[in-house]
């Protein structure tokens, strides 16, 4: 019998999120571990290494902002980190503040529950093991949990198939191989030009044509990354003032129609120019009102025009949606992938997959011959890592339960009834709206200091008010709604996987409000909570 290992925190997951809670737990003197379900380090990018993945934040501030040392003594190679650069960094972090001899690799929970006579959380892995923990912090994160393909004759295709999200760490040959791809959202945008340079043939099958901007990656001039490197207290105190926790960022100072066509033309030709995505930060009102967010949208589809040879393949790769209701695409040589001769695009809307067959892929009108065919069907955002692993708090409530009409939270931080739990960038927070990094240092400085308070004050227990829940649950609503964010069916709102409600999951209202209403909550005595 595998004995109890018993602990004052447990994480779940060794992302950016865990880590860096792993660290500030044991700087404070507590007993702490984390279980990863991943042999290694790095959480998203140790399952995401398809062709082209890479950040589309500057790597220079997707980095974190908490050791100076570290962040003076490790040097980026390219303005966006490619995955296997992240991968490597994490793995430097790791080492760096000997955090590995307190991860449990290999150790993936299938069951955590809570006992609210001893306020204590029990984690229980597929392989046996029981933790046992006064508290419990998810840092699963929030692209973590790939959706399945579930295409009819899956098992009869005799080929090779993978997912974008669970990529083979040996890599793929595509060398003389014919390649269908499903999807074009993020991942696909930026599998799809590496994948067709090698593939004998690629067939594209998309449902909805993305925005995206082109990345304009490069080597990181060394002038660059000193000025940077100087100034760095500065950017990252510039980074916690920001909408989206970027402190380069150029910010908008005028609403669009507030300046000429001429200047309008000029701006977004600038931002195009300098790649990634702060495109649409270029005017305060472009995610505000339909008539500024037609005006950008249509200078990205004249861009895509000029660039994709064929005007009827154009045409389907122009976003019908407004620009900024999904999340915005970074790319190297995406659109212009189309004009090779072994690249054709398929619309799935004209044109229906039925599924897979022996040979490859069965639409309405086509049968399609692959040798290798890629999911790129995205995530159960948000919410799909933390519902997986069945989590029951007072009374039995099952999370899952909880959360049947849509993800519900305190400050995307805690779960009424689910006391000493935290969710490091849960649903509710600015989460995937932001530079991740800023976010998850925001969330793990308060989680901290809110279990430290706890020891210190001798409180057992931590549990969100129900009305404090919905009460935030209603402000996340409603600034949403204010916002172009409802316009499109992205995976912000679940819409990707069926069955799922259809709700704005990250808080729209930015950093700095938000920041600013976690730390009133912190200031008076954990406002909004019961203490025990």
């Amino acid at each position: 019998m595998v004995a109890e290992k018993k602990f004052d925190v447990v994480v779940v997951g060794a992302g950016f999120g865990g880590m860096y809670m792993l660290h500030k737990l044991l700087g404070l003197g507590f007993n702490a571990t984390i279980v990863e379900a991943a042999s290694g380090v790095g959480g998203t990018w140790w399952w995401n290494r398809y062709p082209g993945a890479r950040c589309d934040v500057e790597s220079l501030e997707y980095s974190y902002s908490f050791s100076d040392e570290l962040q003076q003594e490790w040097e980026w190679s390219q303005k966006f980190s490619e995955g296997a650069e992240i991968l490597q960094y994490a793995n430097h972090v790791a080492d760096r503040f000997g955090l590995r001899n307190h991860i449990n690799f290999n150790t993936k929970i299938n069951s955590v529950t809570y006992d609210e006579s001893d306020h204590i959380w029990t984690l229980k892995t597929l392989n046996g093991e029981t933790y046992k923990a006064n508290y419990c912090v998810m840092a699963t994160g929030t692209l973590s949990d790939p959706n399945e393909p579930k295409f009819n004759g899956l098992h009869d295709y005799q080929g090779d198939w993978y997912m974008t999200g669970k990529w083979p760490h040996e890599g793929v040959d595509f060398k003389g191989k014919t390649v269908g791809i499903i999807g074009t959202g993020s991942s696909a945008v930026q599998a799809i030009p590496v994948i067709a340079k090698d593939a004998k043939h690629l067939t594209v099958f998309q449902r909805t044509a993305n925005y995206s901007i082109p990345a304009n990656q490069q080597v990181l001039p060394p002038e660059e990354v000193a000025e940077v490197k100087a100034n760095y207290s500065q950017i990252r105190q510039d980074a916690r003032l920001d909408q989206a926790g970027i402190g380069r960022r150029n910010r908008a100072e005028s609403r669009i129609f507030e300046v000429s066509p001429e200047e309008r033309e000029a701006e977004f030709q600038k931002r195009w120019d300098k790649g990634g995505t702060g495109f649409t930060a270029a005017y305060k009102d472009i995610l505000e009102t339909d008539e500024a967010n037609s005006v950008a949208a249509e200078f990205v589809k004249r861009q895509i025009k000029k660039i994709v040879k064929d005007p009827e393949v154009a045409e389907l790769l122009c976003p019908t949606n407004t620009i900024g209701c999904k999340r915005l695409c970074a790319d190297t040589e995406y659109f212009e992938t189309y004009n090779r001769d072994n690249v054709n695009l398929i619309d799935i809307n004209q044109n229906p997959i039925e599924g897979l067959y022996q040979k490859g892929i069965r639409t309405e009108n086509q049968d399609f011959e692959f040798d290798i065919v890629i999911f790129a069907i995205g995530f159960d955002a948000m919410t799909g890592a933390l519902k997986a692993m069945n989590i029951v708090g007072k009374d039995g409530v099952e999370l899952n339960k909880k959360w049947e009409d849509g993800p519900i939270t305190y400050l995307g931080l805690t779960v009424s009834g689910f006391p000493n739990l935290f969710t490091i960038t849960g649903p509710g927070s600015p989460s995937v709206l932001s530079n991740m990094i800023t976010s998850i240092e925001q969330h793990v400085e308060w989680i901290s200091e809110c279990i430290n308070y706890m020891h210190e004050q001798q409180k057992v227990e931590i549990d969100a008010d129900i009305q404090s829940e919905e009460d935030w649950g209603e402000h996340v609503e409603d600034v949403a709604s204010a916002t172009l964010r409802y316009g499109c069916n992205s995976w912000y709102v679940g819409a990707n996987v069926p069955g799922k409600r259809r709700i704005f999951m990250p808080y729209a209202g930015g950093i700095p409000k938000y920041n600013e209403k976690c730390d009133e909550v912190a200031t008076n005595g954990y406002k909004g909570f019961t203490l025990v």
